[in-house]
């Protein structure tokens, strides 16, 4: 059974819609949703990090909640992270607004998400080198499905910039959210997967964009914050189950005085016959014969 996931839904300030946005995700079959909250860089001349709001939970279904930040920036200065502040987080993502702030963070950002623009034409060109290093990296490309069911001119510039991204990256490497905040503008996961189909991907690409490819994205976000990497420890079979087949110490010592035995007459396989021990010959008293002249 698959684990779907929503990993950007926008915070609201209102507490009521805000539980009314969770127990909807909950019922349409989400297991994990994460809350978006953006910081637009380009616009403050200092950066405020938003403290993530007390998280809600859903009354129909139990749901993993986690809190995730976005930094829209357009200069490689403007993204200064404080580790203080970012760790509060549990996914960190980029929406770059530029070619050069694309191209560096594809390369060499330490961020679990990168944001594709979906309501405007892209301002530059994407490039398959730059694409696939971020893939090596464990890093994925985000596309937001809300603004789309608004507006028919934002639907043509999410499918064209869809389109221009799954051709050009591995399709292993997209996720699908909503980026919303009202309950209405949210989609089952299997409607989702039905309108990533549209992008070029396959049926199991399409899937894999709402639930495993998004699993992968928490796995590298605890690597990113912990370590340089995951250890998947698998249990041993207990003494018991790995002796249920083994023989007893006399049996197994009868066994080896049989296969002993039949060796030494010549029987045995993979070797030469043994050499036959010699007659014993008659007794000695111990008494010298007489000498006969």
């Amino acid at each position: 059974m698959s684990l779907f996931m929503d990993l950007n839904l926008s915070p609201s300030p209102n507490p009521e819609r805000l539980q009314r946005l969770v127990d909807t995700a909950a019922h349409l079959g989400f297991s994990t949703v994460a809350f978006n909250y953006v910081l637009d860089a380009q616009k403050q001349s200092k950066q405020e990090v938003p403290k993530p709001a007390p998280t809600v939970q859903g009354k129909s279904r139990p749901i993993k909640i986690l809190n995730r930040l976005t930094i829209v920036a357009s200069d490689v200065g403007q993204f200064r992270p404080n580790t203080a502040e970012f760790r509060r987080y549990d996914l960190l993502a980029i929406h770059p607004t530029s070619d050069k702030l694309f191209h560096t963070a594809c390369m060499m950002m330490d961020v679990d998400i990168i944001c594709v623009t979906v309501t405007e034409k892209l301002p530059f060109h994407l490039k398959r080198a730059t694409l696939n290093a971020a893939v090596s990296r464990g890093v994925v490309f985000e596309l937001c499905y809300s603004a789309a069911l608004r507006d028919t001119t934002m639907r043509r510039y999410m499918l064209s910039n869809a389109i221009s991204l799954v051709e050009r990256c591995s399709r292993k490497s997209v996720i699908v959210s909503s980026g919303t905040e009202q309950p209405l503008e949210l989609r089952g996961p299997y409607d989702i997967a039905n309108l990533a189909l549209l992008f070029g991907l396959s049926e199991v690409d399409a899937k894999d964009a709402v639930s495993s490819t998004c699993r992968s994205v928490l796995l590298h976000a605890e690597t990113r914050k912990t370590a340089c990497g995951i250890i998947h420890t698998v249990k041993c079979p207990s003494e018991g189950s790995g002796q249920q087949g083994a023989l007893p110490q006399s049996a197994e010592g009868e066994v080896k005085e049989e296969q002993g035995g039949g060796r030494g007459e010549g029987e045995g396989e993979g070797g030469p016959p043994a050499a036959k021990k010699p007659r014993p010959g008659p007794v000695s008293s111990g008494l010298a014969p007489p000498n006969r002249k």
